[in-house]
C-alpha cells in the first residue's frame, strides 16, 4: 500500500482556496491554453497612430505567467480577431510559436490546433472577454474570462480572474493551472525563480 501523502505547496493552497473541486479538475487537465489578445492580454484599448494601430500595452506579470507554463509542458496559444505585428512581437518575446490572427471562427481554429497538436478538446482551455470567444470558450475543456468582459460572457466561463484584462488576469489564470498541476509550488522553490530570469 502507498501511505504517501502529496504536500501541497502553501501557494498552491492560496490560489486554489476559492476555486471549486470541479474547475481544478478542468484547470489540471489543460494540456492546450489559448488566450485572446485585446482584452485579456491587454486592456482592450486600441491605440492609433496615422499609420494605423501603433501601440497595444501589456502585462509583465501576464508574459511570466505564460513563460512559466510553456516551461511546465503546457501549449500556449495567442489568438485574435484583429492582425498585429505587435502581438507577433510580444509572441516572440514570449517563445509561444502558435499565433493565430486574423480569426473570425476561433471554436474552429481551436479544434484545429487541438487536433494539430493531438489533444482532445477536454484537455484544452480558452480564455476570452467577448462575444468572439464565446463559441470557443464553449468548446474547450476549461473556459476563463475577466471580470470586465460582459456579464453573460463572463456568466459562460468556469473560471473568472479577479484582476482586468491587461492587467493580470493572465497570470492568474496561468497560476491556476500551474496550481492544479502542482507545479507553482517548484517555481517557487526553483533557482533562479523564473527560468532565464528575465523579465517579460
Amino acid at each position: 500500500m502507498d501511505f504517501s501523502i502529496k504536500l501541497v505547496h502553501p501557494a498552491e493552497a492560496l490560489v486554489l482556496a476559492r476555486v471549486a473541486p470541479a474547475v481544478r479538475e478542468r484547470a489540471a487537465a489543460v494540456r492546450l491554453m489559448l488566450f485572446d489578445v485585446d482584452g485579456v492580454l491587454t486592456d482592450g484599448s486600441l491605440y492609433y497612430g496615422e499609420n494605423g494601430e501603433a501601440l497595444k500595452r501589456f502585462h509583465a506579470l501576464d508574459g511570466h505567467g505564460l513563460k512559466l507554463l510553456t516551461q511546465s509542458g503546457v501549449k500556449v496559444a495567442l489568438i485574435t480577431g484583429r492582425s498585429s505585428l505587435i502581438v507577433s512581437r510580444r509572441a516572440a518575446e514570449l517563445g509561444i510559436a502558435d499565433v493565430l490572427q486574423d480569426v473570425r471562427d476561433k471554436s474552429a481554429a481551436l479544434n484545429e490546433l487541438a487536433q494539430r497538436h493531438g489533444i482532445p478538446l477536454n484537455e484544452t482551455g480558452f480564455m476570452g472577454d467577448d462575444l468572439i470567444d464565446l463559441s470557443a470558450m464553449q468548446r474547450a475543456g476549461f473556459a476563463a474570462s475577466v471580470p470586465n468582459a460582459p456579464d453573460y460572457i463572463v456568466q459562460s466561463a468556469h473560471w473568472v480572474a479577479s484582476r482586468a484584462g491587461g492587467n493580470g488576469a493572465a497570470r492568474e489564470c496561468c497560476d491556476l493551472l500551474l496550481a492544479a498541476r502542482g507545479q507553482l509550488g517548484g517555481y517557487l522553490t526553483a533557482q533562479p525563480l523564473f527560468g532565464d530570469g528575465v523579465i517579460q
